[in-house]
């Protein structure tokens, strides 16, 4: 069915005539047959690629033709998602390299019109990326480290993309959580600043209220982790940074986060006694907490007693 039904939806993508019509029809069955299509993922990826970059369709169908591609890759292992992704994006990243040699050309601001599909393709790389994280992304540490970086950016550039009924908000505020826990110092300082630049939007953009209201305890208790033990010294200072933010755009929510998360015994960390957690939250939540460099030294404080270094030679040496 599929091998003689293909052909012809994929004929008629070329077609400007028959533009709703031929990509709704590769949407649904890239849609509801995704699992089928791995033979037939190459095939469907370069002639998707071409209508793209040869501008056949509006932008409305662009976007339906990118969902149809994140829907065709999320079925796709590992490896061969990111081989029909690269083939995907190389030509706009080439166009995007040529628009950044033009002078002060700002893609997702003043010059969209020079590049219609922008947000579908940021939505696509989003989906398949999403689809990773499902397989499982430790062994992808960079894949990780580059989305978080991408949605921080996209936040910082052009927030209203998070408005679009077709980003998972939620989805990646969670595979945020999962990258804070790993081990690799860059990964996780891309991901707190996708934090830092997510919280602010809290008042502007309904998606991220929505999610933050919903899961901001989750985040406080991987923050708590982290500085408990869970991560390198190192990276007090961004952990830190997501606390400030979290304390500044939801300080309301944070004072009930924070005294739930504190209150299992043994969490953060087994060296806390229930004084020293008390007074963690107090002086987190005092009028200090407006003075970015006064949270992280207590966030740093709090680290050493965590970790039983407060007061050792090893700590002052640090």
């Amino acid at each position: 069915m599929l091998s003689s039904v293909l052909p012809l939806v994929l004929q008629a993508l070329g077609n400007p005539d028959l533009s709703v019509s031929s990509v709704s029809t590769l949407k649904k069955i890239c849609r509801e047959c995704k699992y089928d299509l791995p033979p037939y993922a190459s095939n469907i990826v370069a002639v998707s690629q071409e209508v793209l970059i040869k501008q056949i369709h509006k932008t409305s169908q662009c976007m339906w033709l990118m969902q149809a591609l994140g829907f065709l890759l999320s079925a796709l292992p590992v490896e061969e998602i990111l081989r029909n992704l690269h083939s995907l994006i190389t030509p706009y990243i080439q166009q995007l390299e040529k628009l950044a040699d033009e002078t002060m050309v700002h893609i997702f601001a003043s010059q969209t019109d020079h590049f219609p599909p922008i947000k579908a393709l940021f939505e696509l790389v989003t989906s398949v990326t999403l689809s990773i994280f499902q397989q499982g992304p430790r062994d992808h540490p960079d894949i990780v480290d580059s989305f978080m970086q991408l949605q921080a950016q996209a936040l910082k550039r052009k927030p209203d993309l998070f408005l679009s009924e077709s980003l998972d908000v939620k989805a990646v505020f969670h595979c945020g959580i999962l990258s804070l826990k790993f081990p690799e110092a860059p990964t996780v300082k891309s991901t707190c600043l996708f934090f830092t630049e997510l919280l602010p939007h809290c008042s502007d953009v309904p998606p991220v209220a929505r999610v933050v209201q919903e899961d901001g305890k989750v985040l406080i208790q991987a923050l708590l982790e982290g500085i408990g033990g869970g991560v390198s010294r190192s990276l007090m200072d961004q952990f830190a940074e997501v606390l400030f933010s979290m304390n500044k755009n939801c300080f309301s929510l944070l004072t009930l986060w924070l005294k739930e998360a504190l209150q299992p015994p043994g969490f953060p960390s087994m060296r806390l006694t229930p004084e020293q957690k008390e007074n963690f939250s107090q002086q987190i939540l005092s009028r200090e907490r407006v003075n970015k460099r006064r949270v992280k030294d207590i966030v740093k404080e709090f680290t050493l007693v965590c970790r039983g270094l407060h007061g050792t030679e090893y700590a002052a040496e640090y």
